[in-house]
């Protein structure tokens, strides 16, 4: 009986550890969970399509990109859909992305390319750009993704596509790196992996709050009656994610989860660019709408306490003896991992990406930590850089 005799610092231990893996499990089995049960809902036949296709223009910004474009650009231009254009916007390109776009313009009819004019000096190029391609669209429906990026199947558009109700006006795509090979690779893959089961998540559980670029649909009507990107002209980025964040309702949006609608980007280049990417979208985050943000930032914290609480006990049971309370943090803790290996790597093998097993608990760590380096790198940078140019 005496085993169970617990003292204060013991119990509050204890009541720490459960109260925590608690909360981590509600995280689990509600929100990171929800691709896994979308994609499972749409195997046994419980989703309804539209089975009509209409016309679609895809969207592509480049700027000094003619190598990507050679390599990814037909895999675009081949989808296998009925009625689809593909206009690619040369942002000021220096390379030979001009000569690459004259030479498959001759080869695909359903390629056209525009340019942004010199002068606009004062607003985010990427922007431009992008309203440059739309208001040049000739088709309502608008698909978008990256000149470094490509479809991995021809039936990418069509899965888009069967999205598009009446009452839809957005669709949010999977995007993943091409696999690479590596720690940083590996990791560059997680935080990508870890990003998109959050916020497609929170898009199917009706809560959308943000999209990415490299995948996602809307209405032109919808861009042009929000006056388009206006409202964050002062910021070099939110082309995707502000923009969706305005606009994204629970009733207007939709999520394609399927393995053939999955867009790839190449493997990442750097520590240095991937850093860029992932601090500019903090730059950005800070004015999302709603409680999403907080909500993901609040698993990051509980998952750092609930760390915190189990090494704490165990350090604790070793220097008491506490042999029963050292087994109970074990248990947690194995619990905890079991759980989110399963979950995790469910939807990693959905989406065809690589499993994580050994890695994952360090991941657990290293991820929060990324994260907390970038705030800090932003903030002592300054605004500068993420402001109007």
């Amino acid at each position: 009986m005496d085993l169970l005799a617990f003292n204060i610092v013991e119990i509050i231990l204890l009541a720490t550890i459960g109260l925590l893996l608690i909360i981590q499990a509600i995280y689990y089995f509600t929100l990171y969970n929800q691709l896994h049960i979308h994609n499972k809902a749409e195997k046994e036949g419980d989703l309804i399509y539209e089975d009509k296709y209409p016309p679609v223009s895809v969207i592509i910004c480049a700027r000094n990109e003619s190598e990507n474009l050679q390599k990814f650009l037909p895999a675009v231009l081949e989808q296998d859909y009925p009625n689809f254009e593909v206009i690619v916007v040369n942002d000021g390109s220096t390379d030979e992305s001009e000569d690459v776009l004259t030479i498959f313009e001759d080869k695909y009819s359903n390629l056209y390319h525009s340019f942004t004019p010199d002068g606009a000096r004062y607003i985010s190029r990427k922007k431009l750009a992008l309203t440059v391609g739309i208001k040049a669209s000739k088709h309502d429906w608008l698909v978008f993704t990256e000149a470094n990026c490509r479809p991995v199947s021809r039936d990418w558009l069509k899965l888009m596509a069967r999205n598009f109700t009446p009452s839809t006006d957005i669709v949010l795509g999977y995007s993943g790196y091409e696999q690479g090979k590596g720690w940083f690779q590996r990791k560059a893959a997680f935080t990508n992996l870890l990003m998109s089961i959050r916020y497609l998540g929170f898009a199917l559980l009706d809560k959308p709050f943000m999209g990415i670029g490299r995948n996602m649909a809307y209405r032109k009507e919808l861009f042009f009656k929000n006056k388009g990107f206006s409202s964050h002209l002062n910021l070099q980025r939110g082309d995707d994610d502000l923009f969706i964040n305005e606009v994204a309702t629970p009733f207007n949006t939709k999520v394609e989860t399927s393995p053939g609608a999955i867009v790839r980007m190449e493997s990442a280049i750097s520590y240095k660019f991937w850093k860029e990417e992932k601090v500019s979208y903090l730059a950005t985050s800070r004015y999302y709408h709603g409680m999403q943000r907080f909500l993901t930032g609040f698993e990051t914290t509980s998952r750092l306490f609930f760390l915190t609480a189990c090494v704490s006990t165990l350090a604790y049971s070793i220097i008491m003896q506490q042999w029963l309370i050292l087994g109970i943090a074990i248990l947690a803790y194995v619990l905890r991992y079991v759980m989110q290996m399963v979950i995790i790597n469910r939807t990693a093998s959905e989406m065809n990406e690589k499993r994580y097993y050994f890695t994952l608990p360090l991941f657990d760590v290293i991820q929060p930590i990324d994260i907390l380096k970038f705030k800090l790198y932003r903030r002592f940078r300054g605004k500068g850089d993420f402001m109007r140019r």
